[in-house]
This record gives structure tokens, C-alpha cells and sequence, in this order.
């Protein structure tokens, strides 16, 4: 008898974590390594939320809560979603978690039986496709490459099968930068609804948009489609909170009273006091929202003008999130120091190794053609980050 479950022995660790390790591993070393790998703003979190939870610790904030999450959390996510999204919840269609890599986590397990199928667009961010799986459910693949990474319609409606019963949307997306606007979202409804599927919209970067359109979720849609759709959210990217670990999800409260029981047998409460850091995030964070788009559109516009004229390297400009995902396939085949690449894994090892630049090999998003580089690094990393790159592949044979 083996020791590990099948299942587990599946899923592979996360490629933009080990890479991250690495960078650090190598920092601690003493090179200068740039990293564009990490998936988390380069800020510290706002004093005015540390200060508050600081309060809350030393008043003794520190026992057990809900497993659901502090009512005064659940409120101020209600408030959220009303004041920046024009939905209503009610408190019990509301649940607070562990991250929203938590949430996610916890909705596959109470959403998908064994043989269940749920639409996955590629390229994914990493932790899609093993907490599907992990669910027992069949990750079935939306090919986005040829149709500059956005959900073509014709075969999405094409892969839905008796089986299909979830499509999972990131909007925007990681690790692409692609946003769907409101009226690519009304033609995705009609589809939705016409064959009763369930939408999980991870909407962990809707604040960091370039476009000058409004956000809409597709929970906006019309009612129809808010009924059938789960929100997940998290205050770790919009208010450089990521180790406070607070995701949370709204909608369907018999889901919501599932992933209670999911928590109550696993977690117990998200952390006591990061919940009432994420109250006065929540409820006073919108000014430092704001700063934080405007420093990564910066960013975003310098890496992409940076990228975009290296020779070979061909990458679309992304409308949101802090992700570019330029194609290096051009450059398989070559090889440098007598080591030749095959793909992305090899390309960014060699990139790391000779040049220590760290970057997230594409086939950890089910797309090996490219690489992901995270623009949450200053702008002085960027410059000489991929003038790095730039070298490396001038020196490629």
C-alpha cells in the first residue's frame, strides 16, 4: 500500500511560490537577484490598518471567532460589494476565509462531485486546475491563445457537455492582464444561463484596472446571473495585505452554509485579529486603492514599452491586474553556455542561473510558450530587470 494518496501524488507545488523561494534563497546568498516572480505588492500594508489591529491584539482580540468569519467583517464585505459593486447580500450569503486561494479551495469541494466538469480558461493562474482536481472534478480547457487571451464564445458553448456544471472567471486575469469588459460579460451570460452553469468569478484585482472603464462583475449582469454566480475577493492585493490571509466569498447562502461546515471541520476562524485589519481596509482603504492603480499603471506602461521592442519577444499590453506575459517560444531551440531550451522551464532557469532575473515559466499556466513577469517590483527593478533579459537573449545561439 502507498503511503500518499493518489490524488495528492497528482498535484504538483506551485511553480510562482518555488520561484519566489528561490529568488530569496538567492538574495540570502548574496546575489542580486531581480524578482519578477512574487504575485504580491511590493508595499507595506498602510499603517492605519496595522495600527488598528495592533489596538485589537494588545485589547485581547486573540481568542477563536466564527468559522464564518466576524459579523463586523461580514458588514463591511456587504458594505463593500453596495458601495463599489451595486450588490446586495445578505449577511449569510457572506463567508470569510483563510485567503481567497481559501475560498476558492472550499467552493470546488462543496460545488463539484467526482466526474463533475468546470470550464477553465488558459492560460490559468497556477492553483486553478490542482483545487479542481483535488475536488475530483475534470478541469476541462479553454484555449485563449489564439484570440489575444480572451474567452472565444464559439468554444466555450462548444466544450459544454451533461457533466458541465461550473466556469471559472478571472477578471481580470492572472497572468495575462486580460480584463472583460460588461459587454463581453452580457454575451457570456446569455451563454451561461441558456445551459444552467454555476460562475466562480475571482475578482481578487478588480481594483487594479488600466483601461479607464468602470468595473463590472458579472454578478452586475442582471439577476439571473448574480443567482448563479459566486463573488470571491480578498483584501491581499488592493491593500498589500497578503500575509493576513483574508479572502472572502459571497452569494448562494446554501453554498455559503457549505463552506461554514468546510471551515468549521478544517480552519476553524480566519485569523482573529487580521479580520479586524481587514475591517478598516475594507471600510477606509479607498484612497490608498486608488494610489496603489496609479503607481502600477506607471509600472505597467514602462515594462510593457521596455518589453515590447526586444527583439524575437512578442507580448500583449495588459489591461489589469500586475502581470505581463510576453511569448518566448521564438527562442526555443537556442541555447546558452551549451545548454539548450525546450521550453519555459528552461528558459527561465538559465535566465535565473546566468543572469539572476526571476521569472514564472509559462507552463505553470498551461501555457509553455510563455513567460509571467510581475510589474509589483519598483521601477528601477523593472529597468534593469529587463535589460537582463535583453542580454540574456542577445547571448542566446
Amino acid at each position: 500500500m502507498t503511503l500518499l494518496s493518489q490524488r495528492v501524488q497528482k498535484v504538483a507545488p506551485s511553480l510562482t511560490l518555488a520561484v519566489s523561494a528561490k529568488a530569496k534563497e538567492l538574495r540570502a546568498q548574496g546575489d542580486d537577484v531581480i524578482a519578477f516572480g512574487a504575485g504580491e505588492p511590493d508595499f507595506d500594508t498602510p499603517d492605519f490598518i496595522k495600527q488598528e489591529t495592533i489596538t485589537q491584539l494588545q485589547n485581547g482580540f486573540t481568542r477563536y471567532t466564527s468559522a464564518s468569519g466576524i459579523p463586523e467583517l461580514k458588514k463591511a464585505i456587504q458594505a463593500k460589494f453596495k458601495r463599489e459593486n451595486n450588490l446586495n447580500y445578505e449577511l449569510n450569503e457572506i463567508i470569510v476565509s483563510c485567503g481567497a486561494k481559501h475560498s476558492l479551495y472550499n467552493l470546488f469541494q462543496v460545488l463539484c462531485d467526482v466526474g463533475d466538469e468546470v470550464l477553465l480558461p488558459a492560460p490559468y493562474w497556477v492553483s486553478y486546475l490542482p483545487q479542481i482536481e483535488l475536488a475530483g472534478a475534470v478541469p476541462v480547457i479553454l484555449d485563449t491563445q489564439k484570440n489575444d487571451f480572451f474567452i472565444d464564445l464559439k468554444d466555450l458553448e462548444s466544450k459544454i457537455t451533461s457533466k458541465t456544471k461550473i466556469l471559472l472567471l478571472n477578471n481580470p486575469s492572472n497572468p495575462t492582464g486580460v480584463f472583460y469588459d460588461k459587454a463581453f460579460l452580457e454575451k457570456l451570460t446569455q451563454i451561461i444561463l441558456k445551459h444552467d452553469l454555476w460562475v466562480i468569478s475571482d475578482e481578487i484585482y478588480e481594483h487594479l484596472i488600466y483601461t479607464g472603464q468602470p468595473y463590472v462583475s458579472i454578478a452586475n449582469i442582471s439577476d439571473e446571473i448574480k443567482a448563479k454566480t459566486i463573488v470571491v475577493n480578498g483584501v491581499s492585493k488592493s491593500y498589500a495585505m497578503t500575509g493576513w490571509r483574508i479572502g472572502y466569498l459571497a452569494g448562494n447562502k446554501d453554498v455559503v452554509s457549505a463552506v461554514n461546515k468546510i471551515q468549521s471541520h478544517s480552519t476553524s476562524n480566519p485569523v482573529s485579529f487580521a479580520q479586524k485589519g481587514a475591517v478598516v481596509a475594507l471600510n477606509k482603504g479607498h484612497e490608498f486603492t486608488k494610489e496603489l492603480r496609479n503607481i502600477f499603471l506607471k509600472r505597467r506602461d514602462l515594462i510593457y514599452e521596455k518589453i515590447s521592442v526586444i527583439s524575437g519577444l512578442t507580448v500583449q499590453k495588459p489591461e489589469g491586474a500586475f502581470y505581463i506575459f510576453p511569448d518566448v517560444s521564438s527562442f526555443y531551440g537556442k541555447s546558452y553556455e551549451g545548454k539548450t531550451i525546450t521550453g519555459s522551464l528552461d528558459f527561465s532557469n538559465l535566465l535565473l542561473e546566468y543572469e539572476k532575473v526571476a521569472v514564472v515559466p509559462g507552463v505553470a499556466f498551461g501555457a509553455d510558450n510563455f513567460i509571467r513577469l510581475s510589474y509589483a517590483v519598483s521601477e528601477k527593478e523593472i529597468a534593469e530587470g529587463i535589460s537582463r533579459i535583453e542580454k540574456f537573449i542577445n547571448k542566446l545561439k
